[in-house]
């Protein structure tokens, strides 16, 4: 009954409009105080044990370069430089869009700032290029959901902390997903480009190329020393995440010199804001989850679903469902800190492997950057270009079903996701 209760709470929160840490928090500390024992003084401090997780560091330190990066001349740079590798090909505006949505996903390891930084840029030229207003606004929204896939991912730091999986290893496990996922969608956009009567242009000659390359070679080092720097064992992904932010702040200083010392208040205001919001969200889905498992919750779910002899396949159809529904209406770190408790013993009890559920689970989120009504993504465009929400996904519904069939692809060939970790990690 209790459990029914803080269901019922909560999707009232959400439908009255409360914000999705409020509806969380809310209705589990009504439950916890109607329904345990547990003093209400309590709950507060188990709020903060929750989020105390030496991983869980490493949001703000991430969050906090993306700011320095993105806000500087990096994405420009990483423009021209995707520009000058796919420029020339039909489609090629739009798609080195895509190409470089992709680079700075993983140098900024976030959506919503790959969607402004690529797309600020992008928009008016892909227009003035000749191309459809669908082309400038589907293939940016949909190549900054990247963001959460691509490492560093800070959905990836909140599932490895949540699922107790190597962090490491998840970001690994993102890399041949996101190139194949943004691979196919440039293919789309060449495609539909060829179809519109684009033709291939003159490609700029090799001299051109490495010059841009090279303009752009300090910001992309960051892929380097984040990715380089975990697999070489020089430091955790909590300390790549630090060294990223000090990197970031050294390249938007000193070597780029287009951050001036008076921007890093505002820049590291608008940092502890994002930072605050969604360690506050994850702080309440924590104490919701922790009420579900002390109602034996996940393990009732388990067992009825091996009673019922759910294989694995039936399993994944039935999670990809279910996370795109809930990507619909809820943040990703939200959703991954509610379903992951309640999804991820009956994975384990089929065999799925927990870095291969973890992909499977963010590039369900990644739909959810670009689904209605709260698809982040989509607000994020709306709001850089002036068109409405629905026009936007319209928009985006070429390169969405690529993504969806990238996530069939991701959920049943194991070794898209499991190849590189393991070659890396050993497996």
């Amino acid at each position: 009954m209790s459990v029914g209760i803080l269901f019922i709470l909560f999707f009232f929160l959400l439908v009255v409009g409360a914000p999705i840490a409020i509806a969380l928090g809310a209705s589990t500390f009504a439950t916890l105080v109607f329904f345990t024992d547990i003093n209400p003084i309590e709950v507060s401090a188990m709020m903060f044990e929750k989020v105390e997780h030496y991983s869980l560091m490493a949001i703000p330190m991430f969050i906090l370069a993306g700011q320095l990066l993105s806000k500087g001349s990096s994405a420009q740079r990483i423009i021209e430089f995707a520009k000058s590798v796919v420029g020339h090909l039909p489609g090629g505006l739009p798609m080195a869009a895509i190409f470089a949505s992709i680079i700075f996903a993983a140098v900024s390891g976030s959506s919503p700032a790959t969607v402004v930084a690529i797309g600020s840029i992008m928009f008016g030229a892909i227009q003035q290029a000749g191309y459809p207003k669908k082309y400038a606004i589907g293939t940016v929204a949909t190549a900054g959901s990247l963001g959460i896939l691509i490492p560093p991912s800070i959905v990836m730091i909140v599932y490895g902390v949540t699922a107790e999986v190597s962090i490491g290893k998840l970001f690994m496990a993102g890399v041949v997903p996101g190139i194949m996922i943004g691979a196919m969608m440039m293919i789309v956009t060449y495609i539909g480009a060829r179809r519109l009567g684009f033709e291939r242009t003159e490609p700029e000659n090799f001299k051109t190329r490495v010059k841009k390359m090279g303009n752009a070679g300090w910001a992309l080092m960051t892929i380097v020393i984040v990715i380089g720097g975990i697999y070489g064992g020089i430091f955790t992904p909590t300390e790549a995440a630090a060294v990223a932010a000090v990197w970031a702040f050294f390249v938007s200083m000193f070597i780029y010199r287009d951050i001036k010392w008076k921007d890093l208040y505002t820049l590291f205001l608008e940092s502890a804001k994002t930072s605050a919001m969604i360690m506050f969200i994850i702080a309440n889905a924590m104490i919701f989850a922790h009420f579900l498992t002390i109602e034996n919750v996940p393990q009732a779910i388990t067992n009825t679903l091996l009673e019922w002899n759910v294989n694995a396949i039936m399993f994944l159809i039935i999670v990809n469902i279910l996370l795109i529904v809930a990507g619909n209406f809820m943040e990703p770190s939200a959703i991954i800190m509610i379903m992951v408790p309640l999804l991820f013993p009956v994975a384990t009890a089929l065999g799925i492997d927990p870095i291969h559920f973890g992909i499977i689970i963010v590039v369900n989120m990644e739909l959810g950057m670009i689904s209605p009504p709260v698809g982040l993504n989509l607000f994020v465009t709306s709001g850089i270009t002036g068109v409405s929400l629905k026009d936007v996904f319209i928009y985006t519904i070429p390169w969405g079903a690529t993504i969806l069939f990238g996530l069939l692809l991701v959920t049943y060939i194991p070794a898209i996701s499991l190849w590189l970790p393991n070659l890396m990690f050993g497996g």
